[in-house]
């Protein structure tokens, strides 16, 4: 007995003499222009400027209010045209600019509306399909630009909801989309419900999208395809029972946002959805997310939605 807690204890002292102590020092670079902006057809410019922070630095509401950017000049040009983008309070927004802001930082409306920050926006600049836009920033003496082009608006051919066999009440809805051979074509997939609450308002104020809710047609290039997404619930929504919180219900009224963007803004979010899954593993292959925006982090991204209303009915 005596040798077996000997040899236990030499085990575990040439255990602990092969461990190393490593101190992983963090390169602390200048802090950069972060851009967050959008422009829809028939919608205003919406940009958001902070400055990126150092890695270390402690994650907070605070800190974030305080990286926000108001001083820059910001335009966009289209064609001949230049439009100033004025830094706007949130509540001076109209509701629309609101929720898509809401939508852009993926909050709530309510979590938004109290954000004290400033967008940059024009209400003279209302975006339109085929047409190109260059954002141009200047702010600290350094002049930052990059482009997007508003493609025309996607169709799907067919949009159902379908019951699934194990359930006589929930269903995903699906939809059939016939894509275009001569382009290389990207998407994304919005929604939300319009079902009414007991004061009038619909069930969501704002678009919300599905994991898996951009995507390009890389593997399916000029064919027919069936595809169905899950409904992007909030966690915390009680309305549906726990086991089909991602299914919608017999009944539902669902407005379908179907979006297309170029290949540069698809390229940023692909990335950039990626870089979030490999952020819990310490095995995974660092990732660069590519902005539009030469000397920036961050995009200038644009987007033609196709509307549509799902009804979830046999």
């Amino acid at each position: 007995m005596i040798h077996k807690i000997i040899g236990l204890y030499l085990v575990a002292f040439l255990l602990y003499s092969c461990t190393k102590e490593v101190n992983i020092s963090i390169p602390e670079l200048p802090p950069q222009l972060v851009v967050d902006g959008n422009i829809e057809t028939g919608c205003n410019p919406l940009v958001l400027l902070t400055m990126s922070q150092y890695a270390a630095d402690t994650v907070s509401l605070l800190n974030y209010l305080n990286s926000v950017v108001s001083d820059a000049d910001v335009s966009v040009v289209n064609g001949n045209d230049t439009f100033v983008l004025v830094p706007t309070f949130v509540q001076d927004l109209s509701l629309e600019s609101q929720k898509r802001l809401a939508e852009m930082l993926r909050l709530e409306l309510n979590e938004v509306q109290f954000l004290p920050i400033q967008v940059y926006t024009s209400s003279l600049l209302i975006g339109s399909a085929n047409q190109s836009y260059e954002l141009c920033i200047s702010h600290n003496g350094k002049l930052f630009k990059g482009s997007t082009y508003l493609l025309p608006p996607p169709e799907l051919d067919t949009l159902f909801w379908k019951r699934e066999t194990a359930t006589t009440e929930y269903g995903f809805s699906w939809a059939r989309l016939s894509d275009p051979i001569a382009s290389a074509d990207a998407y994304r997939w919005e929604v939300r419900r319009i079902d009414k609450v007991e004061n009038g308002a619909d069930l969501d104020p704002i678009f919300r999208r599905a994991r898996g809710g951009i995507f390009s047609d890389e593997f399916f290039n000029g064919l027919a395809i069936e595809f169905y997404f899950q409904n992007p619930l909030k966690r915390k929504d009680s309305t549906h029972l726990k086991e089909y919180r991602r299914y919608y219900r017999y009944g539902d009224s669902v407005v379908v946002k179907f979006s297309k963007m170029d290949q540069a803004v698809f390229l940023y979010y692909d990335r950039m959805s990626a870089q979030l899954d490999a952020a819990s593993n310490p095995y995974a292959t660092p990732i660069n997310i590519p902005s539009n925006i030469k000397g920036c982090l961050g995009i200038w991204a644009g987007f033609s939605p196709w509307y549509d209303t799902l009804f979830c009915v046999d």
